[in-house]
């Protein structure tokens, strides 16, 4: 058996502040990765039998009268160590040390025991959410793998992932995933609705240090505080990251392109578009999966309101899967704090990497800045992170209509020309919002724009089924397509004010 050397005992009593200074001592010194020493036993574990280690339920640790902790087994593709420590009140600290007793290994690891100084893979929380049944307690946040974490509100189920940060995702450099080295959760006092947890994060181009301070609930929130320190020049950093996954939906059936997918579902994602809010605007790009390269799109923002990958469509006769409840899956909203410099000029990235795979993430959506990253000039940041479940929320403050719906298909269906052109398409965008008019003869007007190519003929219906509006308009491709994306724009005015968010689409 590998020997394993334990990790050094944390500083005690931790703060922020301590954190911060570990981060800073570490982007001064030479980049050096955590061995994996994994004793063969885990590391030989394929899916299966990894999943087949389970965690016994009777064993979770307790921090406080609402909350508690279950640690993640290492092996498999969890190969790395991160150090856990739980924090009291009084400033007292205790390292969670691996113990087999927690865990059913399964049949590939009967009877086998490793040293303490294993550690663990990572961790889950657990939250009473009902203050009269405190033992009655659910997952609902996930910290495990590079800087992943995954949060969820009351009754729903995971779905997209945040990240600490991104590293050059589709370059220019090679992509990075720094990771979560360590944690200093700090057990809650009596009847506390919220925790805190402190980790260091680490990787070969920077370091960093943050607190999480996690709201359990209907919607659930963490208030993320955090220093970068690089130690080299970072082409490509991307802050308050988030990752999901779009297979096939409404959004990308008829987009240019895009191969179909024969599936018995009408739609399988985590989520279904990017909203970015800047000042007097709010952007809904809505995500297209099935083209032969990757799609990277930038929103500039000069300072960032807010961004967010969401889950519009909330039905189960959206998605037909008994079993993955698409429909129950969250959003996540990024929303900066006031004076939170990092975010003052900057663009959100988009990057869509074509998939066939419902099993893997391909969607990435990350702040980037303007300023260059450089050693000896730390980013500080502070930021909210909050789950999105049914629309309209507060988190996307104003009247503007959100776009819920866009269907793409050939404009000779119900224009026919003769002889026919195929490149015609035709783009029905639904609309839906207390703020739209409910007289079906309002006068709507459309504000349409394609960046090569044009618009014709668009107009406006009211939908009585829904009590929202519906914008066709047919769009006609240059005889020549430029290099790139074309981008197509168009939002709704009544009387003079603007009546919904910018619906924004690659053709």
């Amino acid at each position: 058996m590998a020997q394993i050397a334990a990790p050094p005992l944390p500083e005690i009593p931790a703060t922020y502040e301590s954190f911060v200074e570990r981060a800073k001592a570490a982007a001064a010194a030479p980049y050096r990765p955590a061995p994996e020493d994994l004793p063969q036993e885990l590391a030989a574990l394929n899916y299966d039998a990894y999943q087949r280690i389970v965690f016994r339920p009777e064993k979770t640790v307790t921090l406080g009268p609402r909350f508690s902790l279950q640690p993640f087994h290492r092996g498999f593709l969890q190969r790395k160590r991160v150090d856990i420590a739980l924090q009291a009140g009084d400033g007292s600290s205790r390292r969670l040390d691996y113990d087999a007793a927690l865990f059913d290994l399964g049949p590939a690891l009967q009877g086998r025991t490793f040293p303490p100084s294993l550690g663990y893979a990572g961790f889950r929380l657990n939250f009473g959410f009902d203050a009269a049944k405190p033992g009655a307690q659910e997952e609902f946040l996930v910290f495990l793998g590079a800087s992943y974490f995954r949060l969820r509100g009351k009754g729903q189920v995971y779905g997209l992932s945040a990240r600490g940060v991104a590293v050059n995702t589709f370059g220019p450099g090679t992509e990075e995933f720094p990771d979560f080295t360590a944690f200093r959760i700090l057990e809650p006092s009596e009847n506390s609705e919220d925790i805190t947890i402190l980790a260091l994060l680490d990787g070969p181009s920077l370091s960093g240090a943050y607190r999480f301070v996690v709201t359990p609930g209907d919607p659930a929130h963490i208030a993320v505080t955090a220093s970068l320190h690089p130690r080299r020049e970072i082409a490509r950093l991307g802050l308050a990251p988030l990752t999901s996954m779009f297979l096939h939906g409404e959004n990308g059936a008829g987009a240019r392109g895009a191969e179909p997918f024969d599936d018995f579902r009408p739609q399988v994602h985590d989520s279904d578009g990017l909203v970015v809010e800047t000042v007097g605007d709010r952007l809904w790009r809505p995500l297209v999966n099935g083209r032969k390269t990757t799609g990277i799109s930038a929103f500039k923002t000069e300072p960032l309101q807010g961004f967010g990958l969401l889950q519009r469509d909330r039905r189960f006769s959206d998605y037909l899967d008994v079993q993955a409840r698409h429909e129950d899956r969250p959003g996540l909203w990024v929303k900066p704090e006031a004076g939170s410099s990092a975010f003052a000029s900057g663009a959100v990235q988009l990057f869509e990497i074509p998939s066939r795979e419902e099993y893997t993430d391909n969607i990435v959506a990350a702040f980037v800045p303007t300023a260059k990253v450089v050693p000896g000039q730390s980013l500080d940041l502070t930021y909210g992170l909050t789950t999105v479940g049914a629309e309209p929320v507060a988190l996307l403050p104003g009247t503007l209509a959100r776009v819920v719906s866009t269907r793409v298909g050939s404009a000779e269906r119900l224009r026919p020309t003769n002889p026919p052109s195929p490149q015609r398409r035709l783009y029905v965008i639904d609309f839906a919002g207390e703020g739209l008019p409910t007289d079906p003869n309002a006068q709507i007007d459309v504000a349409l724009s394609a960046s090569a190519g044009a618009f014709v003929d668009p107009f406006t219906e009211r939908v009585a089924q829904t009590g929202g509006w519906r914008l066709y308009a047919e769009y006609r491709p240059p005889n020549s397509l430029p290099p790139g994306d074309v981008v197509l724009r168009a939002r709704l005015s009544h009387a003079g004010r603007t009546i919904t968010e910018t619906w924004d689409a690659v053709a």
